[in-house]
């Protein structure tokens, strides 16, 4: 492979990914005006970004199996397509249940695109690899909540919120245009695989059935899922609350996003002396800490807009040693069905996080309260589950440090 097409697969892959977060982060800043212009408030427009977690979660357990039955291409196509139609539906969209219910397809669309794309790193890329280019994908990831949020923020003040989704239907649509043309056709279709869902269920089961996965896995989705909290709350607690512009609110969002990528970028270091398992115990028992302190400080009015900013940063890098670490130690013990214990595990992280979503949106209240204590519940499961789930595990399988990642 040549360098000029490995760094095409690289950004083409990278793009497929990175598809999702910005879907996510882009919309956000705009919350207020679409809460004016569909007549409801900020919180029960955070119901379209629960029904977005929603769809990621059912959709990771539905392209799986379709990727390996059809390959790779013909799955990634369709689910672009429902992506562009949904989104160009988004910019139309005059009730909330509209809204809710088409964020839900365009999900279904964008997780095409991401479970395609690493399916594909495992197609056309070396074994020896794969870490390499895994990193490389997260990089390219990465950019989206730095990046996102801020151009939302200027995109929703200059032209409104309807134009944040105009762009999203470009995205998908040059996503689309460039898997047509420079994507290979990297896996052939495997036509003996069952699509009957008995035996997808069977396989599943076997993979919650391993004590190390289910540890991990649930222990890494209730941290994790506290970072959904945030998110659907924090454009009311900084732009409602604190008075916040949307341009203002796209920056701090972007500088909280580096508390997250630099912590999982030390976690790198951090495991060439500490093993996983020892790094996971002690972020959440941070995190636990800061948790309480800031539940407690909302509760009584304490803090204010930068110790809300540093509170919130502390909490995300915390996460960005959780999660690697229990997405590697939960994938671990897999070999033959990796890609279902995978897919399980993201299901899990977002329904999860679909539920911490929704729970901030059922509470008006102006206030961070609801966001913090829903932070505070998740965080205090984490730590149990941890607790008592390292108990059964009889022989623990190790991680490959150069695989753990952040997952956004």
């Amino acid at each position: 492979m040549t360098k000029q097409k490995y760094f095409l697969l690289i950004l083409l892959l990278g793009s497929l990914t990175a598809l999702g977060p910005f879907s996510i982060d882009m919309y956000l800043p705009g919350f207020p005006a679409i809460a004016k212009d569909l007549n409801t408030t900020v919180l029960r427009v955070s119901l379209s970004l629960s029904s977005f977690f929603i769809g990621i979660s059912a959709g990771q357990l539905l392209y799986g199996p379709l990727l390996d039955r059809f390959g790779r291409k013909k799955p990634l196509y369709i689910g672009l397509s429902v992506y562009i139609l949904a989104s160009a539906g988004c910019v139309f969209a005059t009730s909330l249940d509209a809204l809710i219910a088409l964020r839900f397809m365009q999900a279904i669309g964008s997780c095409a695109a991401a479970v395609a794309s690493i399916a594909m790193v495992r197609d056309l890329f070396p074994v020896k690899e794969n870490a390499k280019v895994f990193a490389l994908l997260m990089l390219v990831v990465s950019v989206s909540p730095m990046v996102a949020p801020t151009i939302g923020g200027y995109v929703t003040v200059a032209l409104g919120w309807h134009t944040v989704f105009i762009i999203l239907m470009a995205l998908g649509l040059l996503n689309l245009i460039a898997s047509w043309l420079w994507l290979p056709d990297s896996f052939q279709p495997d036509t003996s695989l069952s699509l009957k869902p008995i035996p997808i269920i069977k396989n599943f089961l076997s993979v919650v059935k391993e004590p190390q996965f289910y540890t991990y896995a649930f222990t890494g989705a209730f941290a994790f899922s506290g970072l959904f909290a945030y998110i659907s709350g924090s454009p009311l607690v900084f732009i409602d609350i604190f008075k916040v512009s949307e341009e203002g609110y796209g920056w701090i969002f972007a500088l909280l996003s580096v508390g997250l990528i630099g912590s999982s970028q030390v976690n790198t270091l951090m495991l060439r002396k500490y093993k996983s398992e020892q790094l996971i115990l002690a972020a959440l028992s941070c995190q636990l800490i800061i948790v309480l302190f800031f539940l407690l400080g909302s509760i009584n009015h304490w803090f204010g807009l930068i110790e809300t900013i540093v509170l919130l940063f502390l909490f995300l890098c915390c996460l960005g040693f959780t999660n690697p670490n229990t997405s590697a130690l939960s994938l671990a013990p897999f070999s033959r069905n990796a890609g279902s214990a995978s897919a399980l595990m993201g299901a899990v992280q977002m329904g999860l996080g679909a539920l911490a979503s929704f729970g901030v949106s059922m509470f008006d209240l102006k206030s961070a309260v609801p966001m913090v204590a829903i932070m505070t519940g998740t965080t205090i499961v984490a730590l149990l589950i941890l607790l008592i789930g390292r108990g059964n595990i009889k022989v623990q399988v190790q991680a490959d440090k150069d695989n753990a990642m952040v997952i956004h």
